[in-house]
């Protein structure tokens, strides 16, 4: 690598913002012989560009020797972030590769068909004469050639491994904040009957320790191998043979990893063994006079995987930039990904965007923890319609947190008579509504969720969200609670308010841009105390200006649009989204949460997870 070509890598004409200083700090880091450099850089300061920058300063093919890596990866795990890397015109030498299932085949017979059920992998020895044009072919030729290879965190840990994409001089990942989380979700191993294609054919039994999940993981792997054969042994498949034989290949590699990672005594990785009950229709199908109790569906999941980081990160590239707006404590990063702090360099970018711009605003209506959310969530929708009257003729974003949320919210928000100015979406639609919602010039509030990170909302696209939960992870995941009891509490307040930063900056995203965030879910000001060391300064500011608007009184016909609520944003704001109106709609929120949580043992307030308990997603 050579750090002192970074500033003519820069791909922009100007600079903006602090992106000068930044170019130099991670310079001078790289000059200092730092083998990864951590770059902490606020959302919308071009993290992109300097990314580009630096993967331009690894080393070239004419200065290196045969046995030298040479070329860059630039990788996200975030597929919309690298959509964006792909049309940015500044980026055009990020050469993008995506996953076979991302192209469709151009023979005239196949052209609905994706590569990775065409005939070159339904038919053996097929010999495609239009492999060379072929989309995912060529893509991939170009980016396995070319300097810069782009593509998600997903494809890249994938390819570890590859002949064809193997280690280069210097690695670039953006958005690397949740690296540690994004592994964790990799490399854990689901079984059930979504997963194994012959999972009817199986009996399972109870998992009740690691060894025995172990050898029932070496037993299943030997079935799919044998299944696998069964299948290469045929000369034609049909796509549906094509997905069984890629995810039983897929499979075998995962409970290899498994098995040897948990006999490897020098692995630092711990793994976790979910189960699942046994479906009362297996149960009986399987009353054979058997004795060995019959389990259901297993997730193995590992904790802290630097084994699997390293050789699917680590071992990747010579040099390493890790960037994001929210690594907010260096050393915890480190530890989370198998790395030396000691030998790590943080370059803090500075926040150039004025604090004003981004005002924070306390409209809390109480806690949204399971005992307490049939309360506070019908006065989080009248809150909802006055800052729909505050701002009538500005689009909103809502981060609902979960579709549970996104339900209730959606049914208050269509009983107060202001359905037409709301926009939802499901798993499935979320990229078409989100699409719709941007492409509409109408002031719509749009009610999402899991969108906090990776979006992007410049000017008019938003102009003011609401927070409605805190995202405090979900205690029910066994890693979650294996980590809270080690008392790992720091860790757990600290990745909610990376999220809370991150959806901070969705509205916010230049620095003559403005956009404000309310905080409805009053367990946000007690993340604010509890993770208060971790924030930094620029977050802070924002904390420290926070204020209590004052709103219009609830009329919920001020708040389609016409104009009407303007003239009240700033007065008549008594109305603390209570009233009796609400009353009969909270009684139905009541009973329809009692039913489902019907069975749910209560939490002692003793205990800080009481306060946060949250297992919906």
């Amino acid at each position: 690598m050579n750090p002192e070509r970074i500033f003519e890598e820069f791909p922009a004409p100007s600079y903006r913002g602090a992106q000068e200083q930044a170019l130099r700090d991670i310079q001078d880091a790289f000059a200092a012989g730092n083998d990864v450099v951590l770059v902490r850089a606020p959302t919308g300061s071009g993290k992109s560009l300097l990314a580009r920058a630096i993967a331009g300063c690894a080393r070239e093919i004419d200065d290196a020797d045969p046995s030298d890596a040479t070329g860059a990866y630039y990788t996200t795990p975030q597929v919309s972030q690298l959509d964006d890397v792909a049309a940015d015109d500044l980026l055009a030498d990020l050469n993008v590769i995506r996953g076979k299932s991302n192209y469709s085949c151009i023979l005239p017979d196949e052209r609905d068909t994706p590569v990775n059920q065409a005939p070159c992998v339904r038919e053996r020895g097929y010999d495609c004469s239009v492999k060379h044009r072929c989309p995912y072919f060529s893509d991939r030729a170009i980016a396995s050639n070319r300097n810069i290879a782009a593509m998600t965190l997903a494809y890249f840990m994938q390819t570890a491994g590859s002949e064809v994409f193997r280690k280069r001089d210097v690695v670039v990942v953006d958005e690397a904040h949740g690296l540690a989380e994004w592994a964790e979700m990799y490399a854990t191993i689901q079984l059930g009957p979504r997963t194994v294609p012959f999972w009817d054919d199986l009996r399972v039994p109870e998992i009740d320790d690691l060894d025995r999940a172990v050898r029932y993981a070496e037993n299943l792997a030997q079935k799919c191998g044998r299944r696998k054969d069964d299948l290469l042994s045929q000369d034609t498949l049909s796509p549906a043979e094509v997905r069984e034989r890629d995810r039983l290949q897929e499979l075998i590699g995962e409970l290899d990893w498994f098995v040897s990672d948990y006999r490897d005594p020098q692995s630092p990785t711990t793994w976790l063994v979910d189960q699942s009950e046994r479906s009362q229709a297996r149960t009986s199908d399987d009353a054979d006079g058997d004795d060995d109790p019959a389990g259901g569906p297993l997730t193995i999941k590992p904790m802290n995987p630097e084994k699997y980081l390293q050789h699917t990160v680590w071992d990747r590239g010579n040099k390493f930039a890790l960037l994001s707006a929210t690594i907010l404590n260096k050393d915890a990063f480190c530890r989370q990904v198998g790395l030396t702090p000691e030998n790590v360099a943080l370059v803090d970018v500075e926040h150039t965007f004025p604090v004003e711009n981004r005002p924070l605003y306390d409209v809390t209506q109480g806690k949204m923890t399971y005992e307490q959310r049939d309360d506070t969530t019908p006065k989080i929708a009248r809150t909802i319609v006055r800052l729909m009257q505050r701002h009538p003729d500005e689009k909103g974003l809502v981060h609902a947190h979960s579709y549970d949320i996104q339900e209730r919210l959606a049914d208050f928000l269509s009983d107060f008579g202001v359905g037409d100015r709301i926009r939802t979406h499901d798993r499935d639609g979320r990229d078409a509504a989100l699409d719709g919602w941007k492409a509409s010039d109408d002031p719509d509030v749009f009610l999402s969720v899991k969108m906090e990170e990776a979006l992007d909302l410049k000017g008019d696209l938003c102009r003011w969200q609401v927070l409605c939960k805190a995202p405090f992870l979900n205690t029910g995941d066994s890693r979650v609670a294996h980590r809270l009891e080690e008392g790992q509490w720091a860790w757990y307040y600290r990745t909610a308010l990376r999220t809370v930063i991150q959806a901070c900056g969705r509205v916010v995203r230049a620095p003559d841009d403005h956009g404000a965030t309310y905080l409805a879910d009053s367990s946000l000001l007690d993340l604010f105390d509890r993770a208060r060391t971790d924030m930094p300064d620029w977050f802070e500011a924002q904390v420290v200006r926070m204020e209590r608007p004052d709103l219009p009184a609830f009329r919920p016909e001020d708040a389609l649009g016409d104009g009407g609520g303007a003239s009240s944003a700033r007065g008549g704001g008594t109305d603390d989204a209570g009233g009796s109106e609400r009353g009969t709609r909270t009684e139905r929120s009541r009973t329809r949460s009692r039913s489902r949580r019907s069975g749910r043992s209560s939490n002692s307030n003793s205990s800080p997870v009481a306060d946060v308990w949250d297992t919906d997603g």
